[in-house]
């Protein structure tokens, strides 16, 4: 596990390793220029199309399991509707239509390093 990425968790100890292997697919606000983390994956059998998980806490802290998915396609929305802040959604919204081709490349089976290098960050 990067620094980077170490430096995202409370402790290594409080991970198990369904969120050790989301967490590699864990960009980070300095990565993305989001106030917070969000999740992106390989579709490993879902029965939905693409999602996203976004953290509620800013500052890249975060559980995926306390995360709110967000659908990638036709357009960005909330799986739940209102759970994420109006201007969170907004930036979310933004970020994921700069990486859409990445995020649904990843989800096709692009390797995460591909995704990890083309991922491009909010201005």
């Amino acid at each position: 596990m990067s620094a980077k990425l170490r430096d995202t968790i409370e402790s290594e100890s409080d991970l198990n390793p369904l969120d050790e292997a989301w967490l590699m697919a864990k960009p980070v606000p300095q990565e993305t220029g989001l106030p917070m983390a969000v999740w992106i994956t390989p579709n490993e059998g879902y029965p939905h199309d693409v999602w996203v998980k976004v953290s509620r806490l800013h500052g890249g802290r975060g559980r995926w399991s306390d995360a709110v998915s967000i659908a990638v396609r036709p357009q960005p929305h909330e799986v739940m509707p209102g759970t994420l802040p109006a201007d969170d959604l907004r930036a979310v919204s933004d970020w994921i239509a700069l990486n859409r081709a990445v995020i649904v490349d990843y989800w096709d089976g692009a390797t995460l390093t591909e995704v990890m290098r083309r991922l491009q960050r909010l201005p």
